[in-house]
């Protein structure tokens, strides 16, 4: 079994859901007593986030290339970013280490096709939502992508930053998300893509009709299964 090595922190919330879901997957696939090999670097969220929002982004890849080169000098032999939108910076990472990146946004569209999903809906932060280092991947792969209209926009990011990435978990919410959920199947989605890695704290597929995709899950599930290739 390779060791999978997590850039987490971003927030910490979900990156217990990584944790959770890469020690299921390898359970379920070996049976017995058998849990994934994980090494866990978790940065400082906030530190973080103030490169996202000052658009310091050169500083922010600095900072996650030198965890990931740390966790290639602990042992690990692949790298898992637990988080959507600093995927913005993974080709700057890649570049830097010797093992390879688990991308998130290409998992996703691997999934998407094996549902025969071509027009989707793309839920996340303001950064995934609108520039196009996210939804770049996903139309290379012959998926067309739409995003909530710019109110919706700043709702989803509101609640995203201000309550889930704090632990929050409010029912409103929740109702103003399936609402974004629904304008997006009117104009023509034939699934949502839970695009941030706490969206899934909040939305279920038994929430709505529309198929859903938590990237953290297919994100998790992928770097698990590449861990047990020989």
């Amino acid at each position: 079994m390779k060791t999978i090595g997590l850039l987490g922190g971003m927030s910490w919330e979900s990156t217990v859901t990584y944790y959770q879901i890469l020690n299921e997957t390898v359970k379920r696939q070996l049976g017995g007593l058998h849990s994934a090999k994980v090494l866990l670097y978790s940065v400082d969220f906030a530190e973080i986030e103030a490169c996202q929002s000052a658009g310091e982004w050169d500083r922010s890849a600095q900072i996650l290339t030198e965890a990931a080169q740390s966790l290639e000098r602990a042992g690990a032999d692949l790298l898992v970013i637990c988080t959507n939108t600093m995927h913005k910076v993974a080709p700057q990472i890649q570049e830097r280490v010797h093992i390879p990146l688990v991308h998130i946004a290409e998992a996703t569209a691997d999934a998407l096709r094996q549902r025969g999903i071509s027009k989707v809906a793309l839920l996340g932060t303001r950064y995934t939502m609108t520039q196009a280092f996210y939804k770049d991947k996903l139309t290379a792969a012959g998926i067309d992508v739409l995003v909530p209209d710019e109110a919706d926009i700043r709702f989803v990011d509101h609640v995203i930053y201000d309550e889930l990435c704090l632990g929050v978990i409010s029912p409103s919410s929740k109702q103003g998300y399936l609402a974004v959920i629904d304008k997006l199947a009117a104009r023509g989605a034939q699934g949502v893509i839970l695009g941030c890695t706490e969206i899934g704290l909040l939305i279920k597929q038994a929430d709505t009709a529309l198929p859903v995709f938590d990237t953290t899950e297919i994100h998790a599930v992928k770097a698990a299964m590449l861990a047990l290739q020989d």
